[in-house]
């Protein structure tokens, strides 16, 4: 391919998405081509997938309809989740040039290369078929170690990959393979990469976190206490771990012991059912989660603890979903993320019948969603009057700039270039009527 092509990006679904979409794009960079955004007429446009829910594979489709509107001679290649589930359905879409499977997107620019080597041969034709490269999920092995830059505050750090859980609603096994990582010291090295820029917090990424080390001598506790030695940043986050994977000496190190580990988790619960819990095939029932949610209180009742929950999941009655959320009425958590029930290909989920009406499923999330705001507001109102130090990011939003305490706490305040991207002690004064809390300076 020509150098300096311009070429943009757009990443659904998680944050491990958004680390190795970041990776790429410095391959692209690396090669010669002009990072540029999306609405900037890029010759070429690389799509990564998510296929965790129905809404993420139509957005897939609306993308590359847009894309061509904007420019019709544009290439456009499809990676992640999506693309490594239905490689063939993808290629039907009108407009998509590409499409490369777990194996191969790490290899896009050799891709892109010989796709424009195919075109000029056949430069005569009107149409032509995209090109699909992709292997069997189980050939999936290798570990590609990818964090995010471009944002001067956070960096998404991928540590781990693939799962080995088979939970029945869930593609991601499927769609990542089997858990693998890379080694400890090959993580540091790459967090020190970070560390060597400005970024001053790092997040913590993968499928299943927790399950680091599988079939060696290493494991995630001893991942934790390598990184909070790492000198230059700041802060590091656990995007997410399961309530089975997060031991008490990881609770222990990270609330007590660490000095850059923020007192927040992420723990998914999914079901305050233990029918479900099992039905979903869970590795643990809600007793304890219970168990983690108390320990963690009890060492840092400051702790921010998020939840995923899933509602409208096959078979669930009507008091089974009161359950949870008696549930979690009852848990000292501070935020809920929500999700639907959606049917999904080759789940075991699709197979046990007994569907929830869709209307009642949307009747369900909403619930929870106001179950949500109601215990992130108890959450923010309990640290009215505390100190704490922020993380001012750089987006600025009709003269106001916001940034995160420790604890996960949105904070705002007058848009002052001088603050991004530096660590501010602040006392949390009143909450604002957008659910965001003021601060003083200290």
């Amino acid at each position: 391919m020509q150098q300096f092509k311009k070429v943009a990006f757009y990443t659904l679904g998680c944050k491990l998405n958004f680390s190795e979409t970041s990776t790429i794009s410095r391959l692209f960079e690396n090669a010669g081509f002009a990072k540029v955004d999306f609405e900037e007429t890029p010759d070429i446009l690389v799509i990564n997938t998510c296929s965790v829910t129905e809404n993420a594979d139509k957005k897939c489709k609306q993308l590359v309809r847009r894309a061509k509107k904007i420019n019709p001679e544009v290439y456009v290649a499809i990676i992640g989740c999506y693309a490594q589930l239905k490689p063939t359905e993808i290629a039907q879409i009108p407009g998509v040039s590409l499409v490369l499977g777990a194996n191969e997107k790490f290899n896009i620019v050799e891709h892109l290369d010989a796709l424009e080597n195919e075109k000029q041969k056949e430069h005569e034709e009107q149409t032509q078929e995209a090109i699909v490269k992709f292997e069997n999920i189980k050939q999936t092995t290798s570990f590609i170690p990818s964090h995010s830059m471009g944002d001067r505050t956070r960096s998404f750090l991928k540590v781990q990959d693939g799962c080995d859980y088979f939970c029945t609603f869930c593609t991601i096994p499927l769609a990542r393979g089997k858990s693998r990582n890379a080694s400890i010291s090959e993580t540091v090295s790459e967090a020190q990469k970070i560390a060597d820029t400005q970024i001053k917090e790092v997040v913590l990424t993968g499928v299943n976190i927790g399950d680091f080390g599988q079939g060696s001598d290493e494991n995630f506790f001893e991942l934790v206490k390598a990184l909070d030695e790492v000198n230059g940043i700041d802060r590091y986050r656990i995007s997410s771990i399961e309530p089975n994977l997060l031991s008490d000496e990881i609770i222990q190190f990270t609330l007590e012991d660490s000095k850059r580990f923020v007192p927040h988790f992420h723990i998914p619960l999914q079901s305050g059912s233990n029918r479900l819990l099992k039905a979903m095939r869970r590795k643990y029932l809600r007793e304890l989660y219970v168990e983690r949610v108390e320990h963690i209180k009890k060492l840092r009742p400051d702790c921010a603890i998020g939840v995923d929950v899933i509602v409208g999941f096959p078979g669930e009655t009507d008091e089974e979903f009161l359950e949870t959320v008696d549930f979690l009425k009852d848990l000292d958590v501070s935020y809920l993320h929500v999700f639907t029930y959606s049917e999904r290909a080759n789940t075991t989920a699709v197979k046990l019948g007994d569907p929830v009406p869709n209307q009642v499923r949307a009747q369900r999330s909403k619930q929870l969603h106001i179950l949500s705001d109601k215990k992130k507001r108890a959450f923010y109102e309990s640290q009215v009057g505390s100190k704490r130090t922020v993380l001012f990011e750089a987006e600025e939003d009709e003269g106001i700039m916001y940034g995160f305490t420790e604890n996960y706490v949105k904070v705002k305040t007058p848009f002052n270039p001088d603050l991004v991207n530096r660590m501010q002690h602040v006392q949390l004064t009143e909450i604002d009527r957008d659910g965001v809390l003021k601060c003083e300076f200290i």
